[in-house]
């Protein structure tokens, strides 16, 4: 189960998964922006099961296509402690034997009509997906309903399935000095909340897992009443009904999973630095990285602004960051800056960069401070903050063009204790922010004796003058470093 999809503002990617947070897209020019948003206030219904299952349609007559996803309100930061891993180990387990179907037949089915399917686990959720004909959608209700409730576990599953895992971590992170030294950063960044913990599970935790622990997952977390179902496409409201009470309203509500309540970070105080040297990397950098709060977690008009923050300092080739560095001085191969804020608790920012030619990392991380020290002193321009906007919608909304990534939007915003509402009021929230707003967070968050700083250096080297790297063949690019709170496994 792996593919990968690059970050469109704030999209979350790690070791080859994706999500897409709602605020991650918006429309390429104002018509289809105006079209998203009466779409959305307009035809996306929701309502709930007798179970507790929720259910949203959103109607896309474009294209003969569904897409089919249930997400499950449960991700690695749920899992008790000592038993890392479990919600990732779990996804896998779910396309094992049921009562009434062999391990296989619900991806085989899927497979002979030429739809697609896969799954991926989150800090916060883990969901699963189908895209098919509309002909095929109560086929795929009936067996994803079916493993909610009929799955069947043995010893000999969960051992075989384990070893799967266990190679998967060895391949994706262990054998990957980037991953490894993201897995170092998040525990630093995050000194109290699970999110330090990675999603794929520390590999000591990942051994000891076992049928018991499978089974009390699956009866704690896999019910009705901790569940969204998104149906997007060429569907109707009233089908989608029709099909969901005759197929999900059958499984019975098993579990009251209660509020979800993580431990949370003490006040942070201490400036960090992390560093990894490896004989595999030819490429040194480095990235910073603070605590933020995310869209659910932020006071009104904050996460906004943090979005719009990203995108000044360096979201684009337009950037501040990027047209200091990489354009104009030549010392940087690659640089910018990223807002983490699809969580249901404290997300991240980071600004990140590499060296170019005879620059070095010590040059390149002074450069984005410098920025970064602007903003704070300064603020930004009504000018600035207009094109930014304008960029920042424009690349948003061509990502939410797309009936699948209407699906993952709600699916992962209704996931992570946030409403449709806040979906379709999105665009006119990043409409208000005003300038000082941006330089308000940036003072308030961007603070460095509160920073979490690492290295990624080739072996031997060191964050100074003498670990100097080539520019870039012709046509070659520079990877956006792997991040912390980018969490989520297929």
């Amino acid at each position: 189960m792996s593919s990968a999809l690059g970050r469109i503002v704030a999209a979350v990617v790690l070791t080859g998964a994706l999500a897409l947070p709602f605020y991650s897209f918006v429309p390429a020019n104002a018509e289809s922006a105006k079209a998203f948003e009466t779409t959305s206030k307009d035809d996306v219904s929701s309502f709930y099961l007798d179970n507790g299952l929720e259910v949203v349609v959103i109607p896309d007559h474009r294209a003969p296509v569904v897409t089919h996803m249930v997400w499950y309100h449960v991700g690695s930061a749920d899992e008790e402690p000592g038993k890392s891993g479990i919600a990732h180990f779990f996804e896998h387990l779910m396309f094992k034997a049921t009562k009434n179907y062999p391990a296989g037949e619900f991806s085989r089915k899927v497979a002979e009509i030429g739809g697609q399917e896969n799954a991926f686990t989150s800090y916060d959720y883990t969901a699963y997906y189908q895209q098919v004909a509309p002909s095929a959608l109560e086929m795929v209700m009936t067996y994803e309903a079916d493993r909610m409730e009929n799955l069947i576990l043995n010893e000999d599953v969960v051992k075989t399935e384990r070893d799967v895992v266990l190679e998967e971590r060895r391949s994706r992170t262990d054998s990957n000095p980037s991953a490894l030294l993201a897995e170092e950063v998040n525990a630093t960044l995050y000194q109290n909340h699970p999110y330090r913990t990675p999603v794929i599970g520390w590999l000591h935790e990942m051994q000891q897992l076992n049928l018991a622990d499978a089974l009390a997952f699956y009866v704690k977390y896999y019910t009705p009443n901790n569940a969204t179902l998104v149906v997007s496409g060429d569907v109707d409201l009233a089908t989608v009904k029709a099909l969901a009470e005759k197929t999900y309203g059958k499984v019975p509500r098993r579990a009251e999973v209660g509020k979800r309540e993580r431990p949370q970070e003490p006040e942070q105080n201490t400036k960090r630095t992390v560093s990894l040297a490896d004989q595999r990397v030819s490429q040194p950098s480095f990235q910073k990285m603070w605590l933020a709060p995310s869209y659910a977690s932020a006071k009104p008009g904050e996460a906004e602004a943090l979005d719009l923050l990203s995108e000044i300092l360096g979201g684009s080739n337009r950037s501040r960051i990027y047209q200091a560095l990489v354009v104009s001085e030549g010392s940087a191969a690659n640089a910018g800056a990223y807002y983490q804020g699809g969580s249901l608790d404290e997300g991240s920012f980071a600004v990140y960069g590499a060296p170019r030619g005879a620059g070095t990392l010590t040059e390149v991380e002074a450069g984005i401070d410098a920025q970064i020290a602007r903003i704070i002193k300064d603020g930004v321009t009504e000018g600035e903050l207009e094109k930014a906007r304008n960029r920042f919608l424009k690349s948003v909304i061509f990502a939410r063009d797309s009936q699948a990534g209407m699906a993952r939007i709600y699916g992962s915003t209704l996931s992570t204790g946030q409403t449709i509402r806040d979906i379709q009021e999105w665009p006119d929230r990043i409409r208000k922010v005003k300038v000082q707003d941006i330089q308000d967070v940036a003072k308030r968050y961007l603070v460095d004796s509160r920073s979490v700083t690492s290295y990624l250096m080739p072996e031997d080297g060191k964050p100074d003058e003498k670990v100097r790297a080539e520019a870039p063949a012709s046509g070659e690019t520079q990877e956006q470093p792997e991040t912390p709170a980018q969490g989520i496994v297929q």
